[in-house]
């Protein structure tokens, strides 16, 4: 399985970069200002470069929900009980979620995954099975899994990715659920940024003062217990990651591989990029971040991108309820790219 991992991160080429000129000049000369479209022009190059066209077309849109359960979570580092996290994948597959109206909004298919829930769910056809085993270990005694089980939850994602590119999907966006999965994203923030774990911990689902404190001290003592080496991004995800969090990261190397458009949602989401793009620095060339969560450590996540968050509306849900409303957004601009006229189509004079 490591092998495969290896060569999955082989097939995530960057973007032929030869091509760009010829879309800054074509933004340069649609009719308005240079620049007064901001953000927005931004993502238009960016979506222009992942397709390798002048004028980009954002096609059928897909978004992945992850689920899977936590060790940690019993000690007390989350407001929910364990058990809404197979209740919340219920709730999704009958419709009534908050992803499931953003992603009908967006006119996005989805799919629910489940990477490891603690739950023996009945047989449905719409849940895609990719349980790697019923929830984490309890990172706070050791590693959170292992390394092979690591590698094939990033490896199943990808391969749902790729699946959905060669169906058509352009963009692929992926979202989690999981009781106590923003210890685990604090935890893997923290891996990497060497930030303590009082300035990454936040208050997720809504824990007290006292559960905040939990949580940061759970999070201090797995990186004591585990030690992870931030040098190793696959020796982090093990240590303190969650199997949907790795499910996420395969999503998006598996989408990139395949020339499309990854997006990430909020906090976990991200945690899920950061370890995809260390362990394939290309990856961040077809990455696309979708908001600024609420959560405390998202905005210091965020700094460890080239690229800047897309919305900031103060969500904090996940879900993948930020790539469903990013997606409207990413293909806002690359609809100004292809549709706009330039000042010489339109005969309209420009800047003097």
């Amino acid at each position: 399985m490591l092998e495969e991992l290896k060569k999955l991160i082989t097939e995530v080429k960057p973007v032929d970069k030869s091509i760009e000129p010829a879309i800054r000049a074509r933004l340069a000369d649609l009719t308005k200002p240079l620049g007064s479209l901001g953000l927005l022009e931004e993502i238009a190059l960016r979506a222009a470069l992942v397709q390798g066209v002048v004028k980009p077309k954002i096609g059928p849109k897909k978004i992945f929900t992850m689920a899977a359960d936590h060790g940690v979570s019993r000690d007390g580092v989350s407001a929910y009980p364990r058990e809404v996290t197979p209740q919340m994948v219920l709730n999704f597959l009958g419709g009534g979620a908050a992803i499931n109206v953003l992603a009908r909004h967006a006119g996005a298919s989805l799919a629910v995954v489940d990477m490891g829930v603690d739950y023996d769910f009945p047989p449905n056809t719409a849940l895609i099975d990719g349980k790697i085993a019923k929830g984490t270990k309890n990172f706070t005694q050791g590693p959170a899994m292992s390394r092979e089980e690591a590698a094939r939850a990033i490896i199943f994602g990808a391969a749902l990715a790729q699946g959905a590119v060669e169906e058509g999907y352009s963009i692929i966006g992926a979202g989690e659920m999981g009781i106590g999965n923003t210890t685990s994203a604090s935890a893997i923030l923290a891996s990497f940024s060497g930030l303590h774990p009082s300035e990454v911990v936040g208050r997720g689902t809504g824990v007290d003062e006292e559960g905040l404190r939990r949580k940061a001290a759970a999070v201090q003592k797995a990186l004591e217990v585990n030690r992870p080496d931030p040098a190793d991004p696959l020796d982090v995800l093990a240590k303190v990651g969650g199997f949907e969090i790795a499910g996420m990261a395969g999503i998006y190397l598996g989408a990139a591989s395949r020339g499309a458009i990854a997006v990430a949602d909020g906090f976990i989401s991200t945690s899920a990029a950061l370890v995809a793009v260390r362990l394939c620095p290309a990856l961040e060339d077809y990455l696309f971040l979708a908001h600024v969560s609420e959560e405390r450590g998202h905005a210091r996540m965020l700094e460890l991108f080239k690229n800047r968050a897309i919305l900031d509306l103060g969500m904090r849900l996940g879900e993948g309820t930020g790539a469903a409303l990013a997606f409207g957004v990413i293909e806002a601009g690359a609809k100004i790219l292809s549709e706009m006229a330039t000042f010489s189509e339109a005969g309209v004079s420009g800047k003097e």
